[in-house]
């Protein structure tokens, strides 16, 4: 019989609290290592519901995890921005590492040599040599958090992607700056290089997906947009195609001319890593404390040409290669070097302070932590077999058996009735009549027994009516809420379109709605040309009122709103607070006073965004970024 397409193998509860994180094993597949609010690094073999291994020693909670190519490291970053580097064969901590002022978000390993790249919420990128134990270079440029990091196939570049919507490619050996790649609207979310060709696909919370040129630094090609951000991408290992993941979806595409071999609906939700193993694309998702696997058969995509949906990008976006270039004439990491920017011999990268022994703290740190086995037989099956003498060559991984596609649904049989056991009332036989003179109290009880039987039966009734009741009014009153909303967006929508964007936020400030406010705040967050100092004036104090709201999401776009507004604003902010304007120029002193205002705003809100940053998960890592920025006040 045929087999399915995509299937879930597996779902588990992952950590005693949410799981902020997690990563599939690069190189089999079958193994994955997840991150908590918990504090600890789980690692678990894919299909098997024990935890393998548990490390402990985190003094705040898990924000990235990542094997290295070989799956005998572990690297895992916390909140507070200590790294901490893990021995999965010997089970015992290797490294810990800090420098970052805020979450760790991003990790990666050299892919030759004992090194590790770590991003963080402090827009920061450092470079740590893991033998000697320090940070050997610095990379800083980018004006927001740096979520997504990675080494080129052969080692010499490195490729970071935040939420300042810019990717930036950095020669190691130089230790400066190749290239940034602009033209995504959101922040990054997903970056990788080709494996073999000198290409580069990016994903964006724009819902898009880019592929550009590293040696001409020119955009390929885009797709559209799609129906949800982009969460992860992953290309396959041969460089045929490049797999896409987002919310609800998997996409497979190509890019010379850009085009989608296959699309079908994925339930995996928040996918945070994907790879590819024994014709199978496995994917992992957390969802709170849960985490789950997915596999789809590579070998049932359509990766032909045949009914393949071409796309029409943008050809205004900046640097778009409108003819499409031949796969065979771009160079390739494996046969040549990449280039760089100079023709002069490469110095030798400057190295920050570093520690070349353990201090007293760090060793006390190593010490509390540990790596607690938790399967002996799983853990000796996995790494003990290296290097054990005598012991056959290493077996490669098999798939994940692939379960039947589901019967076509037929007529159903009529249930055949189950034949309840009999009551009390039931058994009881049948007496013959007797006079009237042995049952004095017969009709009494009989009477009795029928309200009792009865008012149960009543009582039910009246409830379901009253549930039902109760229901429809809470329809009416929230479809009345509903129908005024809708009206209030039309206000704003025609107000919009007639060109008057501040007086639409007026509008909306005025209506006392927050519901609207924020709608207004999600199409102003993604289009980050519109703000102005007049909107961050009018829009302020609302903003901190949508801080202290009991709607998460109202929290996360005023969050949002502040994010992009402190990027855009401090430094002129600061700049035009410093000195008082004299004489008649009026467009300056409008300005002061536009930004004296924002500089009184933003450090009254300053005191909310520190009394929240202490919250768990999302939240608190948000309101911990803002006081990041906010910090940049002076």
């Amino acid at each position: 019989m045929a087999t399915k397409r995509s299937w879930k193998l597996q779902e588990f509860v992952a950590h005693s609290s949410n799981v902020n994180c997690l990563a599939l094993g690069p190189k089999s597949g079958h193994v994955l290592v997840t991150g908590g609010e918990d504090k600890k690094v789980n690692m678990w073999a894919v299909g098997k519901p024990n935890c393998i291994m548990s490390f402990s020693g985190q003094t705040s909670a898990v924000e990235c995890v990542r094997f290295n190519s070989d799956e005998e490291l572990l690297a895992a970053g916390s909140q507070s921005g200590t790294l901490k580097i893990w021995d999965l064969e010997a089970a015992k901590i290797v490294r810990t590492l800090t420098g970052h002022k805020s979450n760790v978000k991003g990790l990666d390993f050299h892919p030759y040599g004992d090194f590790v790249a770590s991003s963080s919420s402090d827009t920061k990128v450092k470079l740590w040599d893991i033998r000697r134990k320090g940070c050997i270079y610095t990379y800083t440029g980018h004006s927001g958090p740096v979520e997504c990091i990675q080494f080129s196939p052969d080692g010499r570049w490195l490729l970071t992607g935040g939420d300042d919507c810019v990717i930036k490619l950095w020669d190691l050996a130089m230790g400066k700056l190749l290239h940034e790649f602009k033209g995504h609207n959101g922040a990054i979310s997903g970056i990788e290089f080709h494996p073999v060709e000198f290409l580069m696909a990016s994903g964006s919370k724009d819902k898009t997906v880019k592929f550009w040129d590293l040696e001409t630094f020119n955009m390929v090609s885009s797709t559209a947009p799609g129906a949800s951000p982009i969460r992860s991408i992953t290309f396959h290992p041969e460089g045929n195609n490049l797999f896409c993941g987002s919310t609800d979806y998997l996409h497979v595409f190509g890019w010379e001319p850009v085009r989608c071999f296959d699309a079908f609906p994925m339930s995996w939700g928040k996918v945070e890593d994907m790879v590819v193993s024994n014709s199978q694309l496995i994917g992992a998702s957390c969802h709170q404390t849960n985490v789950s696997i997915y596999v789809v058969d590579i070998n049932k995509i359509n990766t032909s040409e045949n009914n393949v949906q071409y796309m029409s990008p943008t050809k205004e976006e900046p640097g778009f290669n409108e003819v499409p270039r031949a796969a065979s004439a771009r160079r390739s990491f494996r046969r040549e070097r990449p280039h760089t920017t100079s023709t002069k011999p490469k110095p030798e990268v400057k190295s920050e302070p570093q520690r070349q022994s353990p201090t007293e703290d760090d060793e006390r740190e190593d010490l509390n932590s540990s790596a607690e086995i938790r399967d002996p037989v799983k853990y000796e099956e996995i790494f003990q077999p290296k290097h054990k003498l005598g012991q056959p060559p290493e077996k490669p991984s098999t798939p994940f058996p692939a379960p039947l596609e589901d019967k076509a649904a037929g007529p159903k049989e009529a249930p055949v009735p189950k034949k309840e056991p009999s009551t009390p009332q039931e058994s009881v036989p049948v007496k013959p009549p007797q006079p009237e003179a042995a049952l004095p109290h017969q009709h009494d009880v009989q009477h009795n027994q029928q309200a009792a039987d009865v008012a149960p039966v009543r009582g039910r009734a009246e409830t379901s009516r009253e549930k039902i009741e109760g229901i429809r009014k809470g329809h009416g009153s929230v479809c009345s809420l509903l129908m005024h909303r809708n009206r209030n967006l039309d206000v704003i929508r025609a107000i919009w379109t007639a060109g008057d964007i501040k007086t639409a936020v007026e509008s909306a400030i005025n209506m006392r709605d927050q519901a609207v406010v924020v709608d207004l705040l999600n199409i102003l967050n993604l289009r980050k040309t519109l703000w102005t100092l007049g909107l961050c004036v009018i829009l302020l104090p609302t903003l901190k009122d949508l801080l202290t709201s009991k709607y998460e999401n109202y929290v996360m776009s005023a969050c949002s709103s502040l994010k992009l507004l402190l990027i855009s604003f401090t430094s002129l902010i600061n700049n035009s607070i410093k000195i008082q304007p004299t004489g008649v120029d009026f467009s300056r002193e409008e300005r002061y006073k536009k930004c004296s205002k924002c500089y009184s705003y933003l450090i009254a809100t300053r005191g909310i965004v520190e009394e929240r940053q202490h919250l768990m998960g999302k939240l608190g890592s948000t309101f911990r970024e803002l006081q990041l920025l906010l910090n940049q006040l002076e």
